[in-house]
């Protein structure tokens, strides 16, 4: 995938206290002392938009698709704790390059179509052996056998919680 630059460098007095916030410190409640801690972990505007509900349901649908095209070991991992780019993985494996290029297709088609969400990148397509669709809050992650067993994204990501295919109204296959 490819990364931005960030041309503005963060201003260095943002992070200093200022005379006004200094006078609500000793306000702050349980609750906010727990959005202090992990920002992330709340749902923020700023970082998610559309909540991580919307994040849900594109992949509850890529997850779906993988199922339907008989994707295995499909998997969707939440991640909101672990980093703001995005909330949530979506795994899954295929079996040959044609399956791998037909979920990736479909997973575009239904959300483009039926959910109106546009896809940000994609990489991997070529080589069939790790295709990765980007759709911002939500990274669709389709390997090989092979591949998925060599990176073990689900080892990296360890600290991820996996969110069961029941929970999300799916059956996983057999």
């Amino acid at each position: 995938m490819t990364e931005k630059a960030n041309d503005t460098a963060p201003d260095a007095d943002a992070s200093l206290p200022t005379p006004e916030s200094s006078e609500n410190t000793s306000k702050t409640t349980p609750s906010d002392d727990a959005a202090q801690k992990n920002p992330m972990s709340q749902p923020s505007r700023a970082i998610r938009p559309h909540g991580v509900e919307y994040s849900r349901k594109l992949a509850t649908a890529a997850a779906k698709v993988a199922l339907e095209n008989k994707g295995q070991d499909v998997m969707v991992l939440d991640v909101c704790d672990q980093t703001a780019e995005f909330d949530l993985f979506v795994f899954a494996t295929g079996s040959s390059r044609r399956q791998l290029h037909a979920i990736s297709e479909q997973i575009d088609d239904v959300l483009e179509k039926t959910l109106g969400d546009q896809r940000l990148g994609i990489e991997g397509y070529q080589d069939s052996h790790w295709i990765v669709l980007d759709y911002g809050s939500v990274v669709i992650h389709l390997f090989d056998e092979e591949t998925r067993d060599y990176y073990d994204l689900e080892s990296l990501w360890a600290d991820g919680k996996p969110i069961p295919l029941e929970e999300l109204g799916l059956k996983p296959n057999a």
